[in-house]
């Protein structure tokens, strides 16, 4: 068995203090996964910090028995320096610190023997040579990098992990296994079936209060996958109390709780979140839903109907305010706007269409395509949805996203009929989603 290496870093799109932005998951695929593996280690990425930045007992023994850890020190994240300390009082060596170049250290760490990289990997072959080396060196000839060990003489380091590290390496094969586990049901063709194998590796996991945060999310996140909803509203009852109530988990609730029709509960949960948070481009971007939701289903009432469609509206658009990078509750307002003869339609679909476009240089998803599907569909350009639909497809990773995709278009089609045009080549669109 190799030896494992813990990663200490941020997680998705960063912006440092001028502004730049840094996408970590890049970074690390491209340079630090790859620079591990070279260097004959096994790495292990922090993934709490998906879920809020709490910190485990699975994180705690991470960080003290991995053999060897990586920090990269970029935008000074108080999570990675929360957690490089912690790595620093227990372990003298064998922890090498990276950063953006971009990124001014604070003056308590700028002493130690870092390793800059650019943001955009430009030279990203070099930089893996580098960091491979220092691990190597690291495991060759082992030097204190501690800065409570290199001041403080005589400072013993804990035998800790002569104690745990037998139970911990278990405990990262055991999670291994689960995740593969919940991957293998994901990719189960019935719904049903999947249901049932998900349903019967929760109940193998005992007491969620002693499972790693991380193999809880992606139970979680793979119920989410075959539309198990009510399992979903039920594993939140069953999580640790930290855990339950980060941003995430309190949002995905919301969702599922609106997938089920429980629309008042999913309100009152996301209203909840955004008292506590502020608004953000996904809370409102769930919320918008559930009162787009409440839209159709009171179109027989047109005084109600309008009402929660302007309310819609306007959830979505403080979502795009909140965040112009995620076009997601935008496009859906404009879409919502050209329904409702809203002249600010003209005004924000060019911005939304600009936000994309440079989401899109990063790498593109599901959502991505599905918003480039709407915009095209919009502005009637039937040739340019048409050659779009195929990039829609094979960026589809979960059932509800085309579905969801499917009702934006219904919504769209429904309301030009209702002024005579022609709508056949939309609904085309429309069932070419729904097959899938």
């Amino acid at each position: 068995m190799q030896p494992l290496c813990f990663v200490l870093m941020p997680f998705g799109v960063k912006k440092d203090e001028n502004g730049n932005t840094i996408d970590f998951d890049r970074i690390y695929n491209d340079f630090i996964k790859p620079s591990v593996e070279d260097a004959d280690l096994e790495p292990i990425r922090a993934d709490e910090e998906q879920i809020g930045g709490i910190i485990h007992k699975p994180m705690y023994e991470r960080l003290m028995l991995c053999e060897y850890a990586v920090a990269d020190l970029s935008t000074a994240n108080a999570n990675v320096f929360y957690e490089l300390g912690i790595r620093h009082a227990i372990r003298p060596y064998s922890t090498i610190s990276i950063f953006s170049s971009d990124t001014k250290l604070p003056f308590d760490i700028n002493f130690l023997r870092s390793l800059p990289y650019d943001r955009e990997l430009y030279n990203v072959v070099s930089l893996k040579k580098q960091l491979t080396e220092k691990l190597m060196h690291a495991k060759k000839e082992p030097h204190v990098d501690s800065p409570l060990f290199q001041l403080v003489d005589g400072l013993k380091p804990s035998d800790i992990e002569h104690i745990k590290t037998d139970i911990f390496r278990e405990r990262v094969e055991y999670n291994k296994t689960i995740k593969n586990q919940l991957k293998n049901a994901r990719d189960i063709k019935s719904i049903f079936d999947a249901k049932e194998v998900l349903k019967s590796l929760e109940h193998s996991l005992g007491n969620l209060n002693d499972v790693e945060a991380g193999v809880i999310i992606d139970l979680f996140l793979s119920y989410r996958a075959v539309k198990a909803y009510s399992e979903m509203i039920a594993l939140v009852s069953k999580m640790p109390k930290p855990l339950q109530q980060t941003v995430m988990v309190q949002e995905q609730l919301g969702f599922a709780l609106n997938r089920v029709e429980q629309r008042k509960e999913a309100i009152e949960v996301l209203e909840e979140v955004i008292k506590k948070h502020g608004k953000n481009s996904e809370t409102c971007g769930i919320l918008g839903r559930v009162y787009k939701d409440y839209w159709s289903e009171n179109s027989s009432n047109e005084t109600l109907a309008k009402g929660y469609l302007n309310k819609a509206i306007q959830t979505y658009l403080d979502g795009f305010e909140a965040d112009f990078r995620d076009a997601y509750p935008g496009i859906n307002a404009v879409t919502l706007m050209d329904i409702a003869g809203d002249e600010r339609k003209d005004e924000i679909l060019p911005v939304v269409a600009y936000a994309l476009k440079q989401k899109m240089k990063n790498g593109a998803d599901y959502w991505d395509y599905a918003t480039l599907l709407e915009l095209a569909i919009l502005e009637n350009n039937k040739d340019k949805a048409v050659k779009l639909i195929s990039d829609v497809l094979v960026h589809i990773r979960e059932p509800f996203e085309p579905e969801t995709t499917a009702k934006n278009l219904k919504f769209i089609r429904e309301h030009r009929e209702s002024k005579g045009e022609e709508t056949r080549w939309i609904k085309q669109l429309e069932d070419i989603l729904l097959a899938h």
